[in-house]
């Protein structure tokens, strides 16, 4: 198996995992800016060649130390990050309530953002 790198395209909205020069998983997210910044992951999509191979764990676990490195939270609407974060509290700080109503909002109003 080859090395798996993952990037951040800030611009599009993803982190990308890369492996052999191709995207095989990424994470969707924007970037909340009220009432405070926080990175919100919205879906998390591994390309089915590659499921099982821990791409999506990976993806999470960058995500979380993205946020770290830039002093923010990380308010997670994806079901798969959740899911992760609840499996790795050492590492994925427990979500502001406040931040994940405001991360929905923001959601329902850009309807074609995801």
């Amino acid at each position: 198996m080859s090395e798996t790198e993952i990037r951040d395209d800030r611009a599009a909205g993803r982190l990308e995992a890369v492996g052999d020069g191709e995207v095989t998983g990424r994470v969707e997210y924007f970037v909340l800016d009220a009432p405070r910044r926080a990175l919100v992951p919205v879906h998390t999509i591994v390309e089915p060649a590659h499921e099982g191979k821990g791409i999506a764990g990976a993806l999470a676990r960058e995500l979380y130390a993205v946020a770290a490195r830039e002093g923010i939270p990380v308010a997670p609407l994806c079901p798969y990050v959740v899911k992760w974060a609840e499996r790795h509290p050492d590492e994925a700080p427990a979500a502001d309530p406040e931040l994940l109503d405001a991360a929905e909002a923001w959601l329902a109003a850009h309807p074609g953002r995801f």
